[in-house]
């Protein structure tokens, strides 16, 4: 995989050029996409017009090559949503993320493979770490770029488990931050409440390098001295819903973890939190019949999707505003755990890639982090029964995206040995 923190500060040290990065991954794409379909279109024309930039350098991300998820608008770049009914569809202006990504310095070297509408309706995308089996979804094109060193960083969005799953199935390091924290302005809106803007990159240090250089935040690890950290690990009731390779990889984590010096304290669900968990698809689904009306009612919906809908439209709006009470009384709860922990070990994904891409494998175990709008992170690094990677989620508090990301750095330093 591409290194984007290792590669920008070759960049500035003039040991390489943001086109010699360039050509390597126009090569890496061209012997590898016709195996994986990662992405939807490319944009490579105006990356070599760009990188004739000399200035490139000097920038915060330095002229890097950044992958975009199919679900935001690109100028004069065709934007599909994953809908065969967008094929045409050329938007006129930039996503603000996007358009952060541009004025950050970065190339938008090509439109990544989602779900429809980022939802249900998988992509023909293969995972790169077996062909045969599923990257995830809805970031499918996004993981899977990145897992196979086409990109150095990729744009992802996350509503339930859309760059977690993926992260953990395709052996990368996925990041959702704090809620907004990364607008969605410019995207195609699935829910209002849950839809967060996320990023895919070979390590934590990457994703942190990315984002800080999008944001204009201080998120960089580089020479940062991490303390061990105070992990919970929290046990919930759908825990059973992880197979035995994923139970397997998260005590092997919290042994690691330990041996380097944590302190991890194994904890109960509070009950406030656990209520929430139901709560999110109903929030997320009631939206979702919002957000795609006009596309509902023109029939411009796969049948798969338009049959969700038809019955995500049965929920009512007392039954939205009773979760969405719920909901908020679960993050103040959260809140308040976060006194005496710095970061929660949970599992990124029930297992390893299910085989076959007619699913993207269940969120179930992301959805709750997502509606709390805390920042998540998979940590790579450990393989389940049959050598497929395994992610491990960390999850922080609300607003303390550095602290959480020092402490998913800290747990892959530790699994890595």
């Amino acid at each position: 995989m591409l290194l984007a923190r290792d590669l920008a500060e070759d960049i500035r040290a003039r040991r390489t050029t943001p086109r010699d990065v360039l050509n390597e991954c126009v090569l890496s794409s061209a012997e590898q996409e016709g195996d994986i379909h990662a992405f939807q279109t490319f944009n490579l024309q105006a990356c070599r017009e760009a990188v004739a930039d000399e200035g490139l350098a000097a920038t915060p991300l330095a002229g890097l090559p950044v992958a975009v998820k199919d679900i935001f608008d690109t100028a004069g770049l065709t934007t599909t949503y994953g809908s065969d009914f967008f094929l045409d569809h050329v938007p006129r202006t930039d996503a603000a993320v996007v358009r952060q990504v541009k004025r950050a310095g970065g190339l938008i070297f090509g439109k990544t493979k989602t779900t429809e509408f980022a939802f249900l309706k998988p992509t023909d995308t293969c995972n790169p770490r077996r062909l045969t089996h599923t990257p995830g979804g809805s970031s499918s094109g996004s993981a899977a770029a990145v897992a196979a060193g086409i990109v150095p960083l990729a744009l992802g969005t996350q509503t339930a488990g859309s760059v977690l799953r993926p992260a953990s199935f395709c052996g990368v390091t996925g990041y959702k931050p704090t809620f907004r924290l990364i607008p969605t302005v410019g995207m195609k809106v699935y829910s209002w409440h849950l839809d967060t803007v996320g990023l895919f990159g070979a390590r934590v240090a990457d994703v942190a390098f990315g984002a800080g250089a999008i944001t204009g935040r201080d998120l960089d690890l580089a020479d940062a001295d991490i303390t061990p950290p105070r992990f919970a690990l929290v046990r919930t009731p759908r825990d059973h819903l992880a197979d035995a390779g994923a139970h397997a990889a998260l005590e092997a984590a919290v042994r690691a973890a330990t041996a380097a010096g944590a302190t991890v304290t194994e904890i109960d669900i509070p009950v406030e939190i656990e209520a929430a968990d139901a709560a999110q698809p109903v929030i997320q689904n009631f939206e979702g019949a919002l957000a795609l009306a006009d596309e509902y009612d023109r029939e411009l919906l796969s049948p798969m999707l338009t049959i969700h809908l038809r019955e995500a439209g049965t929920i009512g709006a007392e039954a939205y505003d009773a979760a969405r009470r719920t909901s908020k009384r679960a993050r103040q709860r959260l809140g308040d755990l976060f006194a005496d922990y710095d970061a929660l070990l949970t599992f990124a994904a029930p297992g390893e890639a299910p085989e076959g891409l007619d699913s993207t494998g269940s969120p179930a175990l992301n959805r709750l982090w997502t509606l709390m709008g805390t920042p998540c992170v998979s940590v790579a690094g450990l393989n389940g029964p049959t050598g497929l990677p395994i992610g491990i989620q960390v999850v922080g508090r609300f607003g303390r995206d550095y602290r959480t990301l020092a402490a998913a750095a800290f747990l892959e330093r530790a699994i890595s040995g």
